[in-house]
């Protein structure tokens, strides 16, 4: 592991730094309480994945990495341009399959990929070429990271899938640096109507097997492709429309099985930056725009839509 990124690390248990265990020991040993923690695959494992199962399923059986596609959604998602982030510090939080980090680390940024679930092995896998990329396994809701050490931090469609939000908002916004820049995009609360239905379908489909799930979501990909479905129904109960096959499964599987699924406003989402200390706050619209969509999007119409803030954390 690049030895920098590895000086970034610390103990989940008391926070104390962590050092490569003599060789021929595949593990992180701590400096403070002597804790041990498994190196498994190049990836330090600082946490299993508790409630997460299902994106460690559904990461390492999609491939769903598209460079281009990738590119575009980074910079709508966090107002950033990939290709200015060589040498910059950044963490992916939530990296799930390591797209977005293998994104980066194509550019050249040193990047850290965190996310709790088994996806990890694939991200490794995606992104093995690139030193300066390091993944590990570990809780966004402790995340065992310095504090204020990283140019850009980034959560894509991740915290939303916490049990507590908030905190693991709070978590990720102590890592940027003063002066560094937070994106976050989280999924929006869509009409009372909408809430109420989709909740009724998850209560059933958070407790159907995956391999039960996966063929339902293949169906919802037929339905993703016709066309006339694709623009009214989904504005009813969730289903992809992606124009990639692929990704179309992989988007409702990622709607439906995930335990915990959050919706948020814009306000809250801009009130959590205030309350940690972010300053010049934009709202970042979707990459998609026309009347028709502008006016659904912003009477909450759209299902699957997000909520989209960046900033600069005060003090540099």
């Amino acid at each position: 592991m690049n030895p920098e990124l590895l000086a970034l690390l610390r103990c989940p248990r008391c926070r104390g730094r962590l050092e490569l265990a003599p060789e021929g020991d595949a593990a992180l040993r701590c400096v403070g309480c002597s804790a041990s923690f498994p190196v498994a695959d190049g990836v330090p494992r600082l946490a299993g994945e508790a409630y997460v199962a299902s994106f460690g399923r559904q990461w390492n059986r999609y491939d769903v990495a598209r460079d281009e596609e990738d590119e575009a959604v980074f910079r709508a998602k966090t107002g950033v341009d990939p290709r200015g982030l060589s040498g910059r510090l950044v963490l992916d939080a939530g990296c799930g399959g390591g797209r977005y980090a293998r994104l980066l680390g194509g550019f050249g940024a040193r990047v850290v990929g965190v996310d709790l679930s088994d996806a990890v092995d694939k991200a490794a896998r995606l992104t093995a070429e690139f030193p300066d990329v390091a993944i590990i396994q570990a809780d966004l809701l402790d995340l065992p990271l310095v504090d204020s050490a990283f140019d850009l931090v980034f959560s894509i469609g991740v915290l939303h899938h916490s049990p507590d939000p908030r905190l693991a908002f709070s978590q990720v916004a102590r890592r940027v640096k003063p002066g560094g820049r937070l994106a976050v995009w989280l999924y929006r609360r869509n009409t009372p109507p909408q809430e109420w239905l989709n909740s009724a379908i998850r209560t059933v489909t958070t407790r159907t097997p995956p391999g039960v799930l996966e063929p339902l979501g293949a169906g919802l990909g037929v339905l993703g492709s016709v066309p006339v479905l694709n623009r009214t129904l989904n504005k009813v109960f969730n289903f992809s429309n992606h124009p990639d096959w692929t990704l179309r499964v992989c988007d409702n599987f990622d709607w439906y099985a995930p335990a915990y699924q959050s919706h948020h406003t814009l306000p809250e989402l801009r009130r959590w930056f205030e309350e940690e200390g972010f300053t010049d706050l934009v709202e970042l619209r979707p990459q998609k725009a026309g009347r028709l969509y502008d006016w659904a999007y912003d009477r909450d119409l759209i299902i699957g839509s997000g909520v989209n803030v960046a900033g600069t954390r005060a003090g540099a």
